[in-house]
């Protein structure tokens, strides 16, 4: 898979003449060379519905009298640049309004999305219909007459449908079409069907020939979703919605899957299908930098004029990351993470416990990922499926119960000297209110006061010796045979018509209420919902808790520290013969309505490091530059300093 791709959209509304009507080869190659692409996704299908290439199997947009698709393809091969082919799978609106009986139906009857056709937007198909056979018709002639280097099918995933073929099918099989679990396991069934099908279209052709099916999300702890893929990118457009902690959370996820992946960002200043929207070329240098430091290839997406014409502003925009990507992709290629934490996804625990269940707290995983990130701890995000042999610490954030199975797996991990951080209800019994490890205290009970404080036992950088409001659900807890790390205390009263103080709650009363983080012989205790906490509020308190406790189980073991501040990202790749630390540093802003925007990147100076590693270094220098840079290494510690920062720094340690 290549590291420097487009992915060019190309939805293009029937009402428009002239499709490709500017189209030129010289032009199209020229865009590529000043972008430094490798590899662009070009379009067969688009959501209107319309081929872009004359079809059997479908119809060419009206607007459109030639083969665009096959000169887009011709013009890319003859620099060296990889075509995959994008159809649009789950959207086609040209058949939408031809064929509104094969559209996914919600329970209340409505056509998704939107619920109708008297507003602008598109709708979704039902794979259990014979919209399917529509499809792969398109599919495999795209690949039976066209040099395709991959398939792209968008808009795909486990729908939850009740249209007629969908309540065929369970009637049929002597099951509740109005019974939500029986309609999500068809979905499933459904899903699984369509990949399966599309593959063997596919391989009849051309075999092992790679496919992608996009659902916007790699859901976590869904390994069977994945492995229907041939190789995943993680669309997350930090200006589209997803933010600047998506990817992170993401990609160290699908790093243990075994699967080359790529971090898909836009060149918008929003999100897709936005015409004349251009972020700072300073953004996309870190979005891309970001990726790498994760290990990933990178996709910046773009949308080609109706005319066909490609914006060189694009290009020089794209141009000036993927130049410097370029450079650097010597020491980025067939690498793997080095972590000391292994994050238990909320959402993977989810389907851990029960597959078709839904996420039982959003807000845990981005609020625990966030906390690693400013806090420069090493981690990867983990599934039930995951070997938790090599971490130190395992964390349950925030809701996760264990069961006979987890249990076995985090005892066996225990035995091997790891130790678990868990908050709010995590770590008690599925089945009752008890904690199935020893974090030195027995619980009671959810506290009836909202919100609780919490008096540290320990200081704390930037903070000091007082109590603390935490606002979610506190958990009251005895102390057994573990030490208190600060306690619990409650207010006044909880506001009320009757009681009430001031604008908000209630001050602390003093009054204990027991202790609010504890340790024991397995690891540590807190009594809240921190990752919640910090992901919703952002209270400096909720991550010096949790950096406490982190740092008093890592002990000496700590593998990374870093005097990089807070808005930096620290990661540590092993490839092979050598370490890669990567160093990056923006600050993104908030602007308009809130899209977290990177204009500036200021350099940091004088950043110091200290890396324990099991190997002994014979060389450290800076990349892409090949600098060497002095260091030290004294009982396993490696210690150097990195003169300046500026976006993006890698320092490669040979051994």
């Amino acid at each position: 898979m290549n590291f420097r791709q487009v992915h060019l959209d190309f939805h293009t509304s029937e009402k428009i003449p002239g499709i490709g009507s500017r189209f030129s080869k010289a032009q199209f190659q020229k865009a590529l060379k000043t972008g430094h692409v490798n590899s662009i996704t070009v379009f067969s299908k688009c959501h209107h519905g319309w081929a872009y290439h004359p079809s059997q199997a479908n119809e060419i947009h009206p607007g459109l009298d030639f083969d665009l698709l096959g000169a887009q393809i011709e013009a890319a091969h003859e620099i060296g640049v990889k075509t995959p082919v994008y159809l649009s799978a789950g959207f086609d609106e040209k058949m939408a309004l031809r064929h509104p009986e094969w559209l996914v139906v919600g329970k209340d009857g409505g056509k998704l999305v939107p619920p109708d056709f008297t507003s602008p937007g598109y709708h979704l198909f039902c794979f259990n219909s014979p919209y399917l056979d529509y499809l792969l018709a398109q599919i495999e002639e795209v690949v039976e007459h066209y040099d395709a280097d991959g398939i792209f099918l968008d808009i795909v995933g486990v729908r939850q449908c009740h249209c007629q073929y969908c309540t065929r099918t369970l009637l049929e099989e002597g099951k509740n079409p109005l019974d939500d679990k029986s309609v999500l396991e068809l979905g499933e069934r459904v899903y699984a069907n369509y990949t399966k099908k599309v593959r063997e279209t596919i391989d009849r052709i051309k075999p092992g020939l790679p496919v992608f099916h996009n659902g916007g999300h790699i859901q976590r702890g869904r390994r069977d979703l994945a492995f229907m893929d041939s190789h995943l990118e993680l669309e997350s457009l930090p200006t589209g919605g997803w933010g600047y902690d998506h990817f992170p959370l993401s990609a160290r996820y699908v790093q243990q899957l075994g699967m080359d992946y790529l971090g898909m960002t836009g060149k918008f200043h929003g999100t897709w299908g936005e015409f004349g929207g251009f972020k700072h070329p300073n953004a996309l240098r870190y979005e891309v930098s970001l990726a790498a430091a994760n290990g990933a290839k990178s996709s910046i997406g773009d949308q080609m004029h109706p005319q066909g014409e490609m914006d060189m502003a694009t290009y020089q925009l794209i141009g000036a990351a993927y130049q410097e990507l370029q450079e650097k992709e010597e020491w980025l290629d067939n690498v793997k993470p080095v972590a000391d934490i292994a994050l238990f996804s909320c959402q993977a625990y989810s389907c851990f416990m029960d597959k078709t269940q839904q996420e039982i707290n959003p807000y845990s995983d981005p609020g625990a990922v966030r906390m690693f990130l400013e806090g420069k701890y090493l981690y990867d995000v983990v599934d039930g499926e995951s070997n938790f042999d090599h971490y130190k610490i395992v964390i349950l954030p925030d809701c996760e119960r264990i069961n006979p199975a987890l249990k076995e797996k985090l005892d066996a991990f225990l035995q091997k000297g790891g130790k678990i951080l868990a908050s709010g209800k995590s770590g008690l019994y599925a089945d009752k209110d008890a904690f199935a490890f020893d974090f030195g205290a027995e619980y009671l009970r959810e506290s009836p006061y909202s919100p609780c404080y919490f008096r540290p036992d320990f200081e704390m950088e930037g903070l000091f010796r007082t109590a603390y409001v935490l606002y979610g659900q506190a958990e009251m807890v005895s102390l057994a045979c573990g030490a208190s790390l600060g306690r619990q205390e409650v207010p006044y009263f909880n506001r009320t018509a009757e009681h009430f103080c001031s604008h908000q709650h209630a001050p602390d009363s003093g009054e204990a209420a027991g202790p609010g983080m504890t340790e024991g012989k397995d690891g540590v205790y807190i009594g809240w919902e921190v990752f919640s906490e910090y992901a919703r509020h952002g209270a400096l308190i909720a991550k010096r808790m949790v950096q406490h406790a982190l740092d008093l189980l890592l002990g000496e073991g700590k593998t990374l520290e870093t005097s990089l501040g807070a808005q930096g990202v620290a990661t540590l790749m092993e490839q092979e013969g050598r370490f890669v630390n990567h160093l990056l540093y923006a600050v993104p802003v908030k602007r308009g309505g809130g899209v977290e925007v990177i204009e500036d990147i200021t350099p940091v100076h004088d950043v110091a490091v200290r890396l324990r590693l099991p190997k002994t270094i014979k060389r450290v220098y800076l990349a892409p530059q090949r600098t060497e840079i002095p260091f030290t290494q004294k009982d396993g510690a490696v210690e150097f300093k990195v003169e300046e920062i500026c976006c993006h720094q890698m320092v490669v340690l040979e051994y």
